[in-house]
């Protein structure tokens, strides 16, 4: 099996995203190619889908947002999950976060983080978390949240995933945390309990999306639908 950096170096390009041309990051040109190529280089089956490899609408919409409101993370303690490649993590750390740790269950996309970390001499501020987070707490020891800032782009296009990311996000929500979600419209998105702070125009590949532009919301997720 290839080492993940080796293949993440000869497989992208160091680019700005569309939206956040502060950031660069290691991005890929076509999205099915890559895929086929990571399982066939590989030698595996199954693999996850290299999401890492490229910057998805609402990453760069709350990437966006935080770099255009630098005060939201500004000295605080900051999760990104399902941190994909980084996109939301660089912005908090561009925006002078305290601290961030980029979440992700994909040691290539771990990788990707730590490369595009290293790219933009953010390296110092990052911690890379590789579990699944969503069964973990949302309160510290003192009664307190256990991040200030927690933050969630684009992660509403599967049911369960949603469903659990959601009730994961309010729990953060209630326990004191700011909690936001970019999102452009996917299909699992709860209906309510959301408050839109933002808007935003993101160009979008047409091998990812169904259009060249995606509208997509920066939401602020609140601890309770009030059902």
């Amino acid at each position: 099996m290839r080492d993940p950096e080796a293949f993440i170096r000869d497989n992208t390009a160091l680019k700005s995203p569309s939206l956040v041309p502060e950031i660069r990051l290691h991005l890929a040109d076509a999205a099915l190619a890559l895929w086929e190529k990571t399982e066939e280089e590989l030698e595996a089956v199954g693999l996850p889908p290299p999401y890492w490899a490229f910057a998805w609408a609402g990453g760069q919409a709350l990437a966006r947002h935080i770099i255009d409101r630098p005060e939201l993370v500004a000295g605080r303690r900051v999760l990104d999950v399902a941190s994909g490649s980084g996109v939301v993590a660089m912005a908090c750390l561009w925006a002078s976060a305290a601290h961030v740790a980029a979440n992700e269950i994909d040691s290539f996309a771990l990788t990707a983080i730590r490369l595009n970390a290293e790219a933009n001499g953010m390296a110092a501020g990052l911690e890379l978390v590789g579990r699944d987070m969503l069964d973990e707490p949302a309160l510290a020891e003192d009664g307190g949240p256990l991040w200030d800032v927690v933050l969630a782009g684009d992660v509403c296009y599967e049911r369960p995933m949603a469903e659990r990311m959601t009730a994961w996000l309010r729990r953060h929500a209630a326990a004191g945390a700011l909690v936001l979600m970019g999102d452009p419209g996917r299909s699992y998105r709860p209906s309510d309990g959301l408050e839109q702070l933002a808007e935003y125009l993101v160009p979008t590949p047409r091998d990812l999306e169904d259009s060249d532009v995606r509208r997509t919301v920066v939401w602020r997720v609140l601890p309770f639908t009030g059902h």
